[in-house]
């Protein structure tokens, strides 16, 4: 049985709450950043290196900011980094308590099999590819819309509210474009 929208809501503002009073503010991009990095070091050994000043290395992005997210990606167990392994395990666990991944309401919703067909293959490489983008789109404006909009309208940043303008401007007419048809 699916969770009450507004009941959803109050549980993630909750969440938020707790997470900007006991720790710090949620943002999730950036931790893409650092498993890049992670893996980058794995290959190349030399990709990160610890001076006396503290973490750098041979990537500027990942130099930035003091050695900033060249240290996240050498000690990647923090809390932000273990945050996002935790949304992936629990979106597993979710999905598995509402009746597995595999099954094919869930795989392909109504409005999607409406609008596109019954194919989850190309659902999911529509879903990779718009992930992708998303993504991508988050790193050029420096966070993600956790950060940015959840966390930063939370503390009233204008920022936020400005990104969650914008964010619902390109969002609805895509989504009207997109699913015409109801399901």
């Amino acid at each position: 049985m699916p969770l009450n929208w507004k009941t959803g809501g109050v549980l993630l503002g909750f969440v938020f709450f707790l997470a900007v009073l006991l720790v710090k503010p949620i943002g999730v991009s950036t931790q893409f950043v650092i498993l890049d990095g992670i893996v980058a070091d794995a290959v190349n050994p030399n990709f990160i290196t610890q001076t006396d000043e503290g973490y750098t290395s041979t990537n500027a992005y990942m130099a930035k900011s003091n050695g900033k997210y060249a240290k996240s990606a050498a000690n990647p167990i923090n809390y932000s980094f273990v945050f996002v392994i935790a949304m992936v395990i629990g979106a597993a666990v979710s999905a598995m308590a509402r009746g597995g991944i595999t099954a094919s309401d869930r795989a392909v919703p109504a409005i999607w099999r409406a609008n596109f067909g019954d194919s989850s293959t190309k659902r999911y490489i529509a879903v990779f590819i718009s992930g992708f983008i998303v993504l991508y789109g988050a790193r050029l404006a420096g966070g993600c819309t956790s950060g940015h909009m959840m966390s930063g309208m939370m503390q009233t940043s204008l920022s936020g509210y400005i990104f969650a303008a914008g964010a619902f401007a390109a969002a609805v007419p895509t989504a009207l474009i997109m699913f015409k048809k109801e399901a």
